[in-house]
């Protein structure tokens, strides 16, 4: 399996290795890697139960949380290209929040 790993996965894992091996200590690894003790503890278990591979995120490749329903998204952009194709983004945000009632953000 190829893994495609980022920097600080890949900087992460050489941490995790000395903690395994003792070199270094989780709390000196957590203000290296700018994350809790705990979270490297957790990391470490996943390092050693899964290898370099427990370290990718399990979130890669998965569509975010927060995306906006497709059907919204598509009939948004319709009426951006019909209506207020010379509109910025703020004043076409403004447009569409008060003629048509539709909010894209929760605090919108």
């Amino acid at each position: 399996m190829l893994l495609t790993m980022t920097d600080n996965e890949l900087q992460s894992i050489k941490l995790i290795q000395d903690i395994c091996d003792k070199r270094i200590t989780g709390v000196d690894a957590a203000r290296l890697l700018k994350l809790s003790p705990r979270q490297i503890y957790r990391l470490v278990k996943r390092f050693i139960e899964f290898g370099a591979a427990g370290l990718v995120s399990l979130k890669r490749g998965q569509p975010g949380n927060h995306r906006h329903d497709k059907k919204l998204k598509l009939q948004t952009l319709a009426m951006l290209h019909q209506q207020y194709s010379d509109f910025g983004p703020t004043l076409a945000h403004e447009k569409l929040s008060e003629a048509h009632r539709l909010k894209p953000y929760a605090n919108g």
